[in-house]
């Protein structure tokens, strides 16, 4: 397969949803082998599309992009691609510890048919701003025909990506948008401000489902979609929320994004982002299979160990979305 005509950061809108992979039942052991459950991973994918999301981010954190062999990613990558038929756009995660390895899966996606890259960049050692505009520029350079979407997770690859830096990446042409997070509990922060002015148009900078209503209420033009792992727990809350901002209803927006805010209400232990981090992959699978909507089974092994009180809040969340996700389904 042949990939598809470029996007550019105005094509990336809406909802952009962040899939988890599908863990069989019991196959969390360091000997288990094929662990993907590919029938339950084809389902979602074709369920999140008919419910109304508009790209689809694959292999990221929860993604277990870090605990999958490469012959099961590439088995599940493969399985997601013919599951939404070209539908919306889907950008598949390549991120590696280092440039190579990132290429070389960038190449098979780029077979498979794949929009794009979902790409933070390596990190073992963390890396200077130097090194990070080098190391998408060598991407963009090898695969010109592959946008990227960067996955700026400070917890996750040692810092957050500076004002000057998303400038320089900004000058990428295959670059289109960032899985962003600096907006938090509601609050259009300087970093924002900064941020989008340096990206000039030519990166979307799309905030966590939380955040979309209060980055949209001051720059409606800039912000027009966010990113949402929520919406693997089902997305009719998010699709509500899009279709309010869409129409400029700010009022039923706010009271939406509220919901969603309390629905994530514990998520993340001691209200630290610093502690999720340390169990983010078993708090959102948790959180998944007590919603009901995609079936995401066990983190793998490392992440696997996790303190109980933490996945029964995990469970509440996905309990609390569930009510959502109906409510919003029947037209709440």
């Amino acid at each position: 397969m042949g990939s598809y005509p470029k996007l550019t950061a105005r094509d990336v809108k809406g909802i952009v949803a962040i899939m988890p992979t599908p863990v069989k039942e019991g196959e969390n052991h360091w000997r288990s082998r094929n662990v993907v459950d590919l029938d339950e991973a084809a389902r979602g994918a074709d369920r999140l599309v008919r419910d109304g999301i508009d790209m689809l981010l694959v292999n990221g954190t929860f993604g277990e992009a870090s605990t999958l062999m490469w012959e099961e990613l590439k088995e599940f990558s493969a399985t997601v691609m013919e599951a939404v038929r070209g539908r919306i756009p889907v950008f598949l995660g390549a991120t590696t510890l280092n440039t190579r390895d990132t290429i070389e899966r960038g190449r098979f996606f780029h077979d498979l048919g794949a929009h794009g890259l979902f790409l933070g960049r390596p990190m073992w050692c963390q890396m200077s701003e130097e090194m990070i505009v080098h190391f998408y520029q060598d991407v963009a350079e090898a695969l010109p025909d592959m946008n990227i979407l960067i996955y700026d997770n400070p917890e996750a690859f040692k810092g957050k990506i500076s004002t000057r830096t998303y400038g320089e990446l900004a000058k990428i042409p295959q670059i289109v948008a960032s899985k962003y997070r600096s907006v938090l509990a509601g609050i259009v922060n300087d970093t924002l401000i900064a941020d989008l002015r340096a990206v000039k148009g030519n990166i979307k900078l799309l905030p966590h489902d939380c955040d979309w209503y209060y980055a949209a209420r001051w720059f409606p033009e800039e912000i027009d979609g966010c990113w949402s792992s929520g919406a693997c727990a089902g997305p009719a809350p998010v699709v509500a929320l899009k279709k309010a901002i869409e129409m400029g209803d700010w009022q039923r927006a706010k009271e939406i994004t509220e919901e969603i805010s309390w629905a994530y209400e514990n998520f993340m232990p001691q209200g630290s982002f610093v502690a999720f981090h340390v169990y983010n992959i078993a708090i959102q699978k948790a959180r998944f299979d007590a919603a009901g909507y995609i079936k995401a089974g066990p983190p793998l092994p490392p992440y696997h160990v996790v303190p109980p009180t933490i996945l029964e809040a995990a469970r509440e969340c996905g309990r609390r979305w569930k009510g959502l996700q109906e409510k919003y389904s029947t037209g709440g």
